[in-house]
């Protein structure tokens, strides 16, 4: 009888406790240990979320600015010199300028702004999506006026030659007012981004 009763006995650690196939834990007896792993994701949602949006925030601030000391520092201090100093300087300008910083900034915004985008669409926060989606907008129209005014009236400023070859004054009337327009409107654009990726933050 002894002997029967321990062979029917499943054996603690023996092959029918291995042969079982489930979780490590039964999540019925033990359903603390789900939800440790569920916030364990959620937070990590939530710390990827807030540094792409501080890295999207910074960037754009950070171009915003740029195109703000054009507006109200750089070109009134042009506004003094002689015609072949001006188109000289705005040459050297456009040169250095296409430098690893400014691009990695200046294309890093929109990148992180699309990030975070599509990380709160994933975690499901519509309240922070509408705000963000704005900024990306704003910025990618920015890029569009950078991309069709400003940086094609580079290129003919580049072409003119050295301080604006024979004739400086008239590539001078044909640059200066619009291209500093132009740059008004991108730094308002840029700066409502900036506000948009802001207010986000405050939101969190």
């Amino acid at each position: 009888m002894n002997t029967e009763r321990r062979r029917n006995t499943p054996l603690a650690f023996g092959p029918s406790r291995r042969a079982v196939v489930g979780p490590p834990w039964d999540s019925q007896r033990y359903p603390f240990r789900l939800a440790e792993t569920d916030e364990t994701e959620d937070g990590s949602m939530e710390l990827a979320i807030l540094l792409s949006l501080s890295v999207a925030a910074v960037a754009t601030g950070m171009v915003a600015g740029l195109f703000f000391v054009f507006s109200c520092a750089v070109m009134p201090a042009l506004r003094r010199v002689s015609d072949p100093v001006f188109i000289e300087v705005m040459q050297r300008i456009n040169v250095a300028i296409l430098n690893g910083w400014f691009l990695l900034v200046f294309l890093g915004a929109p990148v992180a702004t699309a990030l975070t985008a599509v990380l709160a669409l994933v975690r499901g926060e519509r309240g922070i999506l509408i705000p963000v989606v704005a900024a990306l907008v704003l910025y990618l129209a920015m890029t569009a006026i950078t991309r069709l005014f400003n940086i094609r009236m580079n290129d003919e400023l580049d072409r003119s030659g050295p301080g604006g070859g024979t004739d400086p004054a008239a590539v001078r009337r044909r640059f200066e007012e619009p291209w500093t327009g132009w740059n008004t409107v991108r730094t308002l654009l840029s700066t409502a981004s900036a506000a948009c990726l802001a207010w986000t933050l405050a939101l969190l």
